[in-house]
């Protein structure tokens, strides 16, 4: 968990491979591509519902698979990938300004917005949807049991937005105030489906009920290949400490701590991605246009 948020951990795990690619002592190409195996597999062990873990890891090996069948020497093999890492890193940023930049205009002056934990792309919309001189309210959710929501109002703070910190149940008290909702996703699936952290279901649930617009703002690599042969996207539960002590006194106490849920495309009005702006439905578009042949036909590949 030092690392959060689908991006972050996206461009960490290719800033460790590249690492491990430039300090390898090996010497030739083929020990080389077995370490950085091992340490795929490792990095893919860590997360397994962030999606963005291993679509980077697919880009990077992908590459490193196809020089070591070109039989590129060992100086050859680590400066390619270093510069595909390079350019991956440099386009997921410049992903998360162009989802800035579309997604603040759906911003009008005067709107009421909520949202939900620590989402890169959704404070770079409330960034500049406030530096272009709108003015709107924040509702900011607290996020248990981590409480990303902190972070998120540190951050809009810092930004001179001053926003409402409420906790996770009174998101329903407070919707039909909200004229838009802005999460993340740290997983789309092939119909539109959205994985984000828990409480994001609840909180599209009051949207679609108040009829308060309900937007996803995600990377492309955040769609889920696996998701068009039928596979699932596993839900991370994580450690029971995270919400009570545990001990004696709790020994008879059976603890859940899921930290995602999956919201149906039918409470979501639109994804915003750095390619644009499309319903849930054009998923499959997404996956097969902008992703390529590198992920549909690597399915098997990690």
């Amino acid at each position: 968990m030092k690392i959060r948020g689908a991006g972050r951990i996206a461009r960490y795990a290719i800033k460790t491979l590249k690492q491990v690619a430039l300090s390898s002592s090996a010497s030739n190409v083929e020990i080389l591509y077995s370490e950085l195996d091992r340490a795929a597999h490792r990095l893919l062990d860590s997360r397994p519902t962030a999606v963005s873990l291993p679509n980077s890891i697919r880009y990077f090996m992908h590459h490193a698979e196809a020089l070591q069948e070109k039989g590129v020497d060992l100086t050859h093999f680590k400066e390619t990938l270093k510069e595909k890492a390079e350019k991956f890193i440099t386009n997921s940023e410049h992903a998360v300004e162009n989802i800035g930049r579309i997604g603040a205009r759906r911003i009008l002056d005067g709107d009421t917005v909520m949202t939900h934990c620590n989402s890169t792309a959704v404070l770079e919309i409330l960034r500049q949807a406030h530096k272009s001189g709108k003015r709107f309210e924040v509702y900011v959710t607290e996020t248990r049991p981590r409480f990303q929501g902190r972070l998120t109002a540190k951050d809009l703070m810092r930004e001179g937005i001053s926003p409402i910190f409420i906790v996770d149940s009174a998101m329903r008290y407070f919707m039909n105030e909200v004229d838009k909702v802005f999460v993340g996703a740290d997983a789309i699936a092939v119909n539109g489906a959205v994985v984000n952290k828990i409480g994001t279901s609840l909180m599209a649930l009051a949207a679609n009920e108040a009829r308060t617009t309900f937007l996803v703002a995600a990377e492309s690599y955040k769609f889920s290949p696996e998701t068009l042969s039928g596979e699932l996207i596993r839900i991370e539960e994580r450690d029971a400490k995270e919400i009570i002590r545990t001990g004696k006194k709790n020994s008879l106490l059976k603890i859940r701590n899921p930290s995602f849920d999956v919201t149906p495309p039918e409470y979501i009005d639109a994804i915003i991605t750095e390619k644009g702006v499309i319903p849930p439905q054009a998923s499959f578009w997404v996956l097969q246009e902008m992703l390529g042949t590198l992920i549909l036909d690597e399915l098997s590949f990690y």
